[in-house]
């Protein structure tokens, strides 16, 4: 077994959809990045990379790249599940935590969850979102962007 984390963080911008576990976001901005900016699948995708020690997001998907300009992170992360299993690894688990005072998250949970967990191919209950907030602290608490955590589990698959 082994261990990830990962962290991503993006600013709030004007014109933008608000994407999160590639699920649409009722809100009046978006997040500003060069892909769809999901900083939930971001820090998903790094956790994985690095628990099969594969580097990071922008090794694999540069930013600036114009093959990844407004991509889904959905098929970022699915291209990373298919490197996880190139290098023998399969999904144990993945826990993640998403930081920000606005919107109120919880009714867009369960469709994250299952997103994640169809693009990994493991079962809705080995994936766990939750969203926190800063009690008005920092960049988060100010509103001025939204941040993301992911810790996951990966196992060597035995042939």
């Amino acid at each position: 077994m082994r261990i990830g984390f990962g962290y991503d963080v993006h600013r709030f911008s004007s014109g933008r959809k608000l994407i999160l576990g590639g699920v649409e976001v009722d809100y009046g901005k978006g997040l500003d990045g060069h892909s769809d900016a999901d900083v939930l699948l971001h820090a998903i995708t790094d956790a994985l990379l690095g628990a099969a020690a594969l580097g990071d997001i922008g090794r694999h998907f540069p930013p600036g790249d114009p093959q990844y300009k407004d991509i889904s992170s959905l098929k970022l992360l699915g291209i990373t599940y298919k490197m996880i299993q190139g290098a023998g690894y399969r999904v144990g688990n993945i826990d993640a935590t998403i930081v920000c005072e606005r919107p109120r998250l919880s009714p867009y949970i369960p469709a994250m969850i299952e997103n994640i967990s169809k693009t990994l191919d493991i079962d809705a209950s080995r994936v766990n979102v939750k969203a926190t907030t800063t009690e008005g602290l920092g960049f988060a608490g100010a509103g001025d962007g939204i941040a993301a955590y992911g810790v996951t589990i990966i196992e060597g698959v035995t042939t």
